[in-house]
């Protein structure tokens, strides 16, 4: 027999990552005089692969508070913004692949961050620009080879004496100090 393997198991058989910005329009009630703040929150997202790549859909909600009537009154103005996000996956070894069937994981690097806010020049529009990022796996099975000690192994060197292991321990190893 060789002195090969060949073993079936799960491993990540593709990766990608994908930095985004976007510019989102905000409609506030009221003109705006000056931006006091904003902030996203409640971000939420679903993954599917699609060919290639990886489709990230989602949603935040994007919160501006600004003041009105020549800086008199303030007000916050929320939107919930949908985006998707699409990003290509690198393929390790796509010839080992054994089956279909994949788990997908997609972690947020950056979460959705307000980099600039600021008041349109066309009347009650708030543009927002925003961005984030993600990394996303393929889980596949695959076929890996591993190489067969020529000796194998002695039962010997994996057995002791469990008894005598206990005997050798101390109250101080152990953290029983009376003190």
């Amino acid at each position: 027999m060789s002195g090969y393997r060949e073993i079936i198991t799960k491993a990540v058989v593709a990766k990608g990552r994908k930095f985004v910005q976007s510019t989102h329009t905000i409609t506030a009630p009221n003109r705006p005089s000056s931006i006091l703040g904003c902030w996203i929150i409640n971000h939420r997202y679903d993954a599917k692969k699609r060919g290639r790549t990886i489709e990230i859909h989602g949603h935040y909600d994007v919160n501006v508070w600004y003041s009105y009537h020549n800086n008199t009154k303030t007000e916050v103005v929320s939107e919930t913004v949908s985006y998707t996000a699409v990003v290509r996956l690198k393929y390790r070894d796509d010839e080992n692949v054994v089956s279909d069937d994949h788990d997908i994981i997609v972690r947020v690097i950056q979460q959705p961050n307000c980099l600039e806010c600021t008041i349109a020049s066309n009347g009650n529009k708030i543009n927002v620009e925003v961005e984030k990022e993600f990394a996303a796996e393929v889980i596949g099975e695959t076929k890996v080879w591993v190489s067969i000690h020529p000796d194998g192994h002695d039962e010997d060197d994996f057995d002791y004496d469990v008894d005598e292991e206990l005997e050798n321990l101390t109250s101080e190893l152990l953290g029983d100090d009376d003190n």
